[in-house]
């Protein structure tokens, strides 16, 4: 019994230490601002249709200083990796192709499918992002809404709460929101280090948010 209540007790104790050390994490700032030491490496999630159109333009107010630009898409995505491609080979600075790279994980979600098996798939995409996100140690994951970027933004968290390395959780909600968060805006809301928002009504609800008018 004895031994039964110390096993408990360190469960407790770590789970305890692992929300002190979450919370230190999302609540500190960097020790540097991203770009005062050369590149940003951003790792940028595309989802499939309207997620990587938006997130496409919004990497053109970006500088050739986000480099290396890694972008994830899911491995059932077909048409997101041409349109990345296009997009970069249109950019003007020569080193356009060693700057950019496109991996591929496990989709989170599927359109219509249920909550229940979702965890599951959630889970499998956690597996694959944690040692790719690992491998590249971006400065800034930037996303938009799709549910892979879920465990992606987690896997970055976890860099941080293992003091590896900070990483900047960058959140735009997609345009089509205009009442209400999509489901991948409420999960990252509260672990975002900023959270923009497109409509005022949305700043209005969510205090956290930054609004700056239309974005993209």
């Amino acid at each position: 019994m004895a031994f039964l209540e110390g096993v408990v007790f360190a469960v407790l104790l770590i789970c305890l230490l692992f929300i002190i050390r979450l919370y230190i994490v999302v609540k500190s700032e960097p020790k540097y601002k991203p770009g005062t030491k050369g590149p940003i490496a951003v790792l940028v999630v595309a989802g499939s249709g309207g997620h990587t159109t938006e997130i496409l333009r919004l990497m053109e107010s970006l500088s050739a200083a986000y480099a290396p630009r890694h972008y994830v898409i899911a491995d059932t995505d077909k048409m997101s990796e041409e349109k990345i491609c296009t997009f970069e080979s249109s950019k003007q600075h020569s080193d356009s192709e060693s700057q950019f790279t496109i991996c591929r994980i496990p989709r989170s979600r599927e359109v219509h499918q249920s909550w229940s098996s979702s965890v599951v798939s959630t889970l499998n995409a956690l597996w694959y992002s944690l040692p790719l996100v690992f491998r590249l140690r971006p400065d800034m994951v930037l996303c938009n809404g799709p549910g892979t970027c879920v465990p992606l933004c987690v896997a970055g968290l976890l860099l941080g709460i293992l003091g590896m390395k900070k990483v900047l959780i960058v959140y735009v909600e997609s345009i089509c929101r205009v009442h209400s968060l999509s489901l991948s805006g409420k999960i990252l809301y509260p672990i975002s280090d900023y959270f923009f928002v497109q409509w005022s009504s949305l700043r209005d609800k969510y205090p956290k948010s930054i609004f700056l008018g239309r974005i993209v």
